[in-house]
């Protein structure tokens, strides 16, 4: 069968096809993965592709910087199908923050869902009646990019790694009510297969994703899109949305689909959250593999190491994980809507670890858990999508603000000095930046001092400053807020001042707080569930830690090993033990200490 012939299959599939276009309204939809019979029309479906979108195909001008997603954005775009008890409590929430746009069938039939589920139709809510096939835009909506780091936005879309034409519009769509140009990479030598799932950005031009962007475009791939080389597709990335680094890690062994969002995601510059599973349980060694690869052959951008933050993944309701044939129960499948962060929630006794997790390393954000594993077989109600392997992160994309005030800081670190403490910071505005200030305290109920930031000598974007001498045994918040030639006004974090960085003063008073491996109780306490075990490390030595119940017998133990000095976390999983008193034992050499928990 020749390529035309292809061609002619593949629309006479997607005409007979009910699950494409319009029909997506009534119940669960396509899977975030293929649907039977999609991966033998996507040969016909890439050629297709190459003449059928209207977008720019040549490369944009300009020093190009990809934004990340913890950055300002002036809207968030959905697809209104399959899960729509989901997609209301996106939106209930969303449009206290920016502008929603939804892409539908019907615009009324979703204002009355809202309106009967008590949601607001604000001014905020845009419509757009145009066709799709599925819920899962994070795949195949474009992404924001700036000319000149903080200059023009513009918008780059992949082909879509699913042979569903009306999806792979939906950025043609809404781009046009946002007036942004539109780039897309279909034309030779620039085709590239890539999903967004699969893609993560410090905003700086490290990119994060799976080998499966080599896998779907290397040559002789099972979709026979023309091939390319892994330097290749580094070109086509480059060319389009200005690429430092690319850390791609091997795909995993359970999951299906291999998007890096279903198990890591960055919560700023240097701090990646990366799923926990038991030890050697499901993809929990693979997962740690590529990490480990991860530190040793990437940095950030200040040329350090990445900080990790371990977050468990949720077992099902029988204790299951993937290895099991268990779904997918991921925390790290969130997204942020400037000062909001949307989670997706499973069950009580882990969710309060997982949200814990979450709120103590964005402070400031209104971190919000949305049931993604409730089932109801009325699809109005049904909430259940992780069964379909995916999530929050995976049905919403965002779109950036026209006009970044952009400012990027590595947080100080605890030190054994009082002071002054060097602040920099990399500051930007289309405009230029009129002035800069650094704002810092000890006691944020007193309120902050501010220090204003100067220009490094001969740097155009780099402002400095020092906090002033401090005593030991204190902490310092502080964060930066900068304004604009033009006026605009920015801070970061973005939820300053309620959220702020910090760091330690060490001294005599916090080191006897830190001489407790201890010093910060497990939570949650009582205990029905994943329980994290917050732990302070001061020597290298090996450890042992075990839990044990009031007889003495072990219930959990970690194997000994070696902890580099620092703030690590542990977890166990609680749900199946007897309700009682339980403790907690660190042994490092002739060092003891426990302490007490409780299981409800």
């Amino acid at each position: 069968m020749n390529m035309s012939q292809f061609r002619l299959l593949y629309f006479l599939v997607l005409i007979m096809n009910p699950l494409h276009g319009f029909s997506q309204t009534e119940g669960r939809g396509l899977p975030r993965g293929f649907a039977p019979g999609e991966i033998e029309v996507m040969p016909a479906y890439l050629e297709a592709q190459m003449s059928l979108r209207n977008g720019i195909t040549t490369p944009p001008n300009g020093v190009l910087r990809t934004m990340a997603e913890w950055e300002e954005i002036q809207a968030l775009v959905i697809t209104w199908t399959s899960y729509p008890a989901v997609l209301r409590e996106i939106v209930r929430y969303a449009q206290q923050e920016t502008k929603v746009i939804i892409h539908c069938s019907d615009s009324n039939a979703v204002k009355a869902n809202l309106n009967t589920h008590n949601i607001p139709i604000s001014s905020n809510l845009k419509f757009l009646e145009v066709p799709f096939n599925s819920i899962w835009i994070r795949d195949y909506a474009a992404n924001s990019v700036y000319r000149d780091k903080v200059g023009d936005l513009i918008l780059v879309d992949w082909i879509y790694n699913r042979p569903r034409p009306s999806d792979n519009a939906i950025s043609e769509h809404y781009s046009q009510l946002l007036g942004l140009p539109l780039y897309q990479t279909y034309a030779a030598p620039h085709h590239l297969v890539h999903t967004g799932g699969n893609f993560m950005s410090d905003g700086s031009g490290h990119f994060f994703s799976s080998e499966l962007v080599l896998d779907e475009n290397e040559p002789g791939n099972p979709y026979y899109s023309p091939g390319k080389s892994p330097a290749e597709v580094d070109l086509t990335i480059d060319a389009f949305m200005g690429m430092n680094t690319y850390c791609k890690m091997t795909n995993l062994p359970y999951d299906g689909i291999h998007h890096i969002d279903m198990h890591m995601k960055l919560l700023d510059e240097q701090t990646l959250l990366v799923a926990e599973y038991p030890q050697g349980v499901a993809d929990g060694p693979q997962i740690e593999a590529n990490i480990q690869y991860l530190l040793s052959q990437y940095q950030t951008k200040w040329g350090g190491p990445f900080q990790l933050v371990r977050i468990p993944m949720p077992p099902s309701t029988s204790g299951l994980h993937p290895d099991n044939g268990a779904y997918y129960r991921t925390y790290t499948n969130s997204v942020f809507i400037n000062k909001t962060v949307l989670v997706p929630t499973y069950r009580e006794q882990y969710d309060t670890t997982g949200l814990r997790i979450l709120r103590e390393h964005l402070p400031g954000y209104r971190v919000v858990g949305i049931d993604c594993d409730n089932f109801n077989s009325n699809p109005d109600l049904d909430q259940r999508i992780i069964s379909q392997s995916g999530a929050i992160h995976c049905i919403t994309h965002s779109v950036g603000v026209n006009d970044p005030l952009y400012i990027s800081h590595q947080p100080l670190n605890d030190t054994w000095s009082n002071g002054p403490f060097n602040v920099s910071a990399e500051i930007m505005h289309r405009s230029g930046i009129a002035s800069a200030i650094l704002h810092y305290s000890t006691d944020t109920s007193q309120g902050y001092q501010a220090i204003p930031m100067s220009l490094q000598p001969g740097s155009s974007e780099i402002w400095e400053t020092s906090i002033p001498w401090t005593a030991g045994g204190s902490q310092v918040f502080y964060y930066i807020s900068a304004q604009s030639n033009s006026g605009k006004l920015q801070v970061r974090p973005l939820t300053a001042p309620q959220g702020q960085w910090k760091f330690n003063v060490l001294g005599s008073t916090i080191m006897e707080k830190m001489d407790n491996p201890f010093s910060e109780p497990a939570y949650p306490n009582p205990s029905s569930g994943i329980t994290a075990v917050p732990l302070f490390v001061h020597n290298p030595n090996p450890i042992e830690i075990q839990i044990q119940d009031i007889l003495g017998r072990v219930m959990h133990a970690w194997d000994a090993s070696t902890y580099a000095p620092g703030k690590h976390t542990l977890f166990f999983d609680s749900f199946n033990w007897p309700a009682g008193l339980y403790r907690i034992i660190f042994k490092q050499g002739n060092h003891l200490q426990e302490q007490k928990l409780l299981v409800k």
